[in-house]
């Protein structure tokens, strides 16, 4: 009969000795493998006579077990060690200056948003973030978008699976999504900024099927067009970094605004491939605003008799393209370094209203 004792201790010997894993995996074949010697021990029981296999069985499990945990143990010893090796091996010497290939640039979108949020935070304005799948309802119907409006349609929009409980969802076309969940979860007064991404069946030089917008949104008693046409007038001059600007108001229409503006600033293309703002006699599109619509306002619970507000929105794409000259909103979205180099920020370059947003 093979002495228990001694097979448990040569095996055991055998794995403490094991320099790496593999040498480790052959003890273990050697022991616990289909051939191995604890194996046929194992195997060895089903002949036997049952008060033979009583006396035998505990034995020979119990070799099979120390093994195993002896494998497991020396196994995560072998790993440690080798991370120990692998971890002294690859010292970085972090004072030493980083080389120009592995030197990382902030994105314009990015660089762009961090400005927005520099600028409104100083206007004393939150930030608020929602979800890119959103609820129909609240991406259209709470914004007093009707059913057969054109925006609505499979050709403009992203819809995405229907939910168990059977509510339509869509790829947000729009951040005022974001407004309507503030104003359902918060009482007035309100005073937010709303950036993210947005989604539309739409692609050219200056569109993208996804894109950037921010808007705000200001609700509280007694607000009228003024507070409107100031915020947007003290934000130009902070982003596009003028003293004066010249701003135009035609009216639009937009469901969820009554009355819609849409604003143009003024500036000069006297030169070809140049836009200068806060002189000429040309106009820019800036973007599209309005006070807040009522039936809005009491889709969301809000007493449109005690309050009134006013919303406006921008393409962050778009205001990054005129800022920092960027002929083509594609290149946004195609992952090229050296774009990204060309067009890129420094990463500790923060924007501040005291330090300079695009320094």
């Amino acid at each position: 009969m093979t002495d228990i004792s001694a097979l448990q201790s040569d095996i055991l010997a055998q794995i403490a000795e094991a320099a790496d894993e593999a040498a480790l995996e052959g003890v273990r074949i050697s022991a616990l493998g289909k051939k191995g010697s604890v194996s046929a021990l194992l195997a060895s029981l089903g002949p036997m006579s049952p008060e033979q296999r009583k006396l035998d069985g505990p034995l020979f499990n119990g070799l099979r077990d120390a093994v195993s945990a002896a494998i497991a143990q020396r196994k995560a010893s072998l790993a440690d060690a080798a991370l120990h090796a692998r971890l002294a091996s690859e010292k970085l010497d972090v004072t030493l200056p980083v080389l120009p290939q592995n030197k990382g640039t902030v994105h314009p979108i990015s660089q762009v948003l961090e400005e927005v949020v520099a600028i409104f935070a100083d206007l004393g304005f939150g930030v608020a973030e929602g979800p890119d799948v959103e609820y129909d309802d609240y991406n259209f119907t709470k914004l007093n978008i009707p059913p057969d409006h054109p925006a609505r349609q499979m050709q403009d929009t992203f819809y995405v699976a229907a939910q168990a409980d059977g509510a339509s969802h869509v790829l947000r076309t729009h951040t005022s999504p974001v407004q309507v969940r503030v104003m359902l979860n918060n009482k007035p007064p309100i005073r937010v900024i709303s950036p993210g991404r947005t989604y539309r069946v739409d692609s050219d030089a200056t569109h993208s099927p996804m894109f950037h917008q921010v808007e705000a949104l200001v609700v509280d008693e007694a607000i009228h067009l003024g507070h409107l046409k100031w915020t947007v007038e003290q934000f130009c001059k902070a982003f596009f970094e003028i003293d004066t600007i010249k701003l135009r108001a035609r009216p639009s229409f937009f469901p969820f605004t009554e009355p819609s503006l849409e604003w143009d600033m003024g500036c000069d293309r006297s030169v070809p491939g140049q836009i200068k703002f806060g002189t000429g006699d040309d106009w820019l599109e800036l973007g599209g605003s309005g006070m807040v619509h009522r039936k809005v306002l009491e889709n969301c619970g809000i007493d449109a008799g005690k309050y009134q507000g006013f919303a406006f929105g921008f393409g962050l794409d778009r205001m990054a393209m005129l800022k920092y000259g960027i002929p083509d909103i594609r290149g946004f979205f195609e992952s090229d370094l050296r774009w990204l180099e060309h067009y890129g920020f420094e990463a500790l370059d923060i924007p501040t209203l005291d330090g300079g947003l695009s320094r």
